[in-house]
């Protein structure tokens, strides 16, 4: 038997294991129905990707089983379950939303529709289409969180199998993870999936680094032993002296978290390690506190050194007492107190509404961080029509670091580290950040450029008056300032552009029209039916005339057409002139390089105005016949143009020479040259000019001063 099918067999039986074993798991927690659910979601998903193989040569199926069974840990729900078993159908497959709906229900089809990528659209970028489609999973996650738990288990089971990958895209998703995923991870509190994805983005980034610093933490680990096996009998001892039911254990710091603390701390390797960390997990809040107090008559606290998230839980609903004491040979010991509860919150995150269906006030106290987390991304997403712009503002919100400020009637607000007044003034509410004109920090009125620190009382004052000053951008620190100010400075640039266009517009109408024109709402909407792809209304085609995007002639014109079609009558207006340097609104197309003399044809590009070319030009017949404008070239002109020219010579001393001599009689300039071998005949060599010339006959002549010349054969504009 060939070793192919031996190969298939092997898989076959790999993917029959794997899959009872998640149904298995899914089986400990869902009903019997659940379950039958989810094997007829398997299936279909097994029989789309039938085929199909990832890059390491397994069947696709492994990996969508593989995202599932990773959460069954958390006990996601069924519908959350499924959703992973078919989260690549759309993208990749024949498999289609309605056909998911009608088999699973329409929540479980949104799901996967959350999690696939806009394929079919077309973007000039590849960082336009990753924001695009970072943008549609954030929206996705902000009506539904499975969303990003499964697309978090997805990209966790990609990062575990990265090797098969070519290295240039292993490097870029691992960045990605890096900047992306695995602090959305930490934003939503899965600390586990956190710290591993971090890990696994190093290893790729940095393969080197990664392979030195584990194999020193594995060396290092045997020689701490002692150390750490002396500080948890210790600790045990006196919580047991203080009647406090605990379970302690050693933490130990991730590869990457070293790697970042080395280099931003500039700390070697050893001193990183010299800090020991252990947690404790009790059974209720008091014993928190107890405990607490226990540690501080063991070994001494260092000052300053005491953080209480129990009674101030972090941005991602996570709890905990943090506190470093003196331990024995005066080596620093962290410690992690906390409850069962939290600790589950700590690790999953979110994810632990499915783990833990107690009620807890952890749990939900993670379940609405992450809800105002997704609230703030909606209201950024809403203020920025720019996904590349809107990623960015996300990148600056997944700061880990946070300072906790409050209001003054004593409510907690959680922003970025080094955060200002104006921060606190938009993470309050928009408008009021729109309105900031001062604030009072612990009662003292201080610049809005002001640094925040953990416990301050801040105020903001408003008026009616204040709008967004552009220098706030340079020190803000939220992407929700940033994002609402930079969306209303866009608008009131917009709003100056439209006022400005409305003008141009009515000049031009004026100019053309016999009898005054009446532009009511049914011609711009005849207008925008034609002309207005792209365009989010007439009110965007009056701000592109005023930004200089659109000429004022070519939109006048074709308004002046369609108002006579609308009366039966066949009104065509004549051509618009141009001189070639009316800026922005006019560009001479650098396929055909048009000169005064030459027949040509506007064509209206959106963001580039009107763009001139031959009508010979062979891209003019490709384009829709209602976006050509007839233009005529002005007599009186003031500049030069450029064109190609090419040239056959002799290749002789000195022949370069004589041509550029005949090129500067003919009064053209030179902007530069190109020559290469050409396989005409021996002893010839093709020369390529680039050359300002004022017309189609100041060319002709150029042409016939160079053809003149005995070195040269031929000489014709490209």
């Amino acid at each position: 038997m060939g070793t192919g099918l031996e190969i298939a067999i092997d898989y076959e039986a790999l993917i029959e294991r794997e899959a009872a074993a998640f149904f298995e798991a899914a089986a400990r927690y869902l009903k019997p129905e659940d379950v039958q659910l989810l094997r007829q979601a398997f299936d279909v998903s097994r029989e789309a990707h039938e085929g199909q193989t990832r890059k390491s040569g397994e069947p696709y199926i492994t990996h969508p089983l593989a995202v599932a069974t990773m959460l069954t840990d958390w006990r996601l729900d069924v519908q959350g379950l499924a959703a992973a078993l078919l989260h690549d159908v759309l993208e990749d497959t024949g498999v289609t939303k309605p056909t998911l709906a009608e088999k699973f229900g329409k929540v479980v089809a949104d799901l996967v529709d959350g999690l696939s990528k806009l394929e079919r659209l077309e973007y000039q970028t590849k960082e336009t289409a990753q924001a695009e489609n970072f943008r549609k999973m954030v929206l996705a996650m902000a009506r539904d969180i499975r969303v990003i738990i499964v697309k978090l288990a997805d990209r966790l089971h990609n990062m575990r199998t990265l090797d098969s990958m070519r290295e240039d895209k292993r490097q870029r998703i691992a960045l990605e993870t890096l900047e992306i995923y695995a602090p959305i991870a930490n934003r939503i509190g899965q600390n586990k999936v956190y710290r591993e994805l971090q890990d696994l983005a190093f290893k790729h980034l940095h393969p080197h680094r990664y392979s030195v610093l584990s194999k020193a933490v594995r060396a290092a680990r045997g020689n701490r032993r002692e150390v750490v096996n002396k500080i948890l009998k210790t600790v045990s001892q006196r919580l047991v002296e203080s009647n406090i039911e605990a379970t302690i254990k050693g933490r130990e710091k991730n590869l990457y978290s070293i790697y970042k603390k080395m280099q931003e701390k500039h700390l070697s390797f050893s001193e990183v390690l010299d800090i020991y960390g252990f947690r404790v997990v009790v059974n209720d809040i008091p014993s928190c506190y107890l405990a607490l107090g226990a540690l501080h008559s063991l070994y001494k606290p260092i000052p300053g050194k005491f953080k209480d998230y129990i009674a101030i839980p972090k941005g991602n609903g996570y709890q905990s007492l943090h506190t470093t004491l003196f331990g024995p040979y005066g080596t620093p010991v962290e410690m992690q107190i906390r409850t069962r509860e939290m600790n589950g919150v700590a690790e999953a995150g979110v994810a632990s509404h499915w783990m833990y269906k107690s009620g807890d006030a952890g749990i939900n106290t993670a379940q609405q961080r992450t809800h105002q987390w997704l609230q703030s991304l909606l209201d950024m997403q809403e203020e920025s029509d720019d996904a590349v712009e809107f990623l960015e503002h996300i990148k600056i919100d997944l700061f880990p670091d946070e300072v906790y400020v409050f209001t003054p009637k004593g409510k907690i607000m959680v922003l970025p580290q080094g955060s200002t007044p104006v921060d606190f003034a938009y993470a309050v509410h928009t408008d009021v950040g729109h309105r900031c004109i001062a604030a009072r920090v612990n009662h003292v009125l201080m610049p809005l450029r002001t640094v925040l620190r953990n416990g301050d009382t801040v105020e903001v004052i408003t008026s009616t008056q204040a709008k967004p000053n552009p220098s706030w951008l340079t020190f803000v620190q939220s992407g929700r300032a940033r994002s609402g100010i930079r969306n209303y400075l866009k608008s009131l640039q917009r709003e100056e552009a439209s006022t400005l266009g409305e003008k141009l517009l009515k000049q031009a109408i004026g100019a053309l029209a016999v009898s005054p024109l009446l532009l009511d709402d049914a011609l711009k909407a005849e207008y925008m039916a034609v002309h207005g792809d792209k365009l989010q209304g007439f009110q965007e085609v009056l701000a592109e005339i005023g930004a200089g995007k659109l000429l004022p002639i070519a939109v006048a014109r074709r308004l002046v057409e369609l108002a006579g079609e609308r009366l039966g009558e066949n009104v065509k207006v004549g051509p618009v002139t141009i001189r070639g340097n009316e800026g922005g609104t006019v560009q001479l197309s650098s396929c055909c390089n048009p000169l005064p003399g030459d027949e040509i044809l506007g064509v209206i590009t959106k963001g580039q105005g009107l763009v001139i070319h031959r009508i010979a030009c062979p891209n003019v017949q490709r384009v829709d016949h209602d976006k050509l404008l007839n233009v005529n070239w002005e007599t009186q002109r003031d500049r030069m143009f450029g064109v190609s020219v090419s040239v056959l010579a002799r290749n002789e001393r000195g022949a370069l020479a004589d041509i550029a001599a005949a090129i500067s009689q003919a009064s053209a300039n030179i902007e530069s040259v190109d020559t290469q071998d050409t396989h005409v005949g021996d002893g010839f060599i093709h020369i390529h000019f680039r050359l300002q010339v004022e017309s189609v006959e100041h060319l002709s002549r150029v042409l016939n001063e160079i053809q003149s010349l005995v070195v040269v054969q031929r000489a014709e504009r490209r």
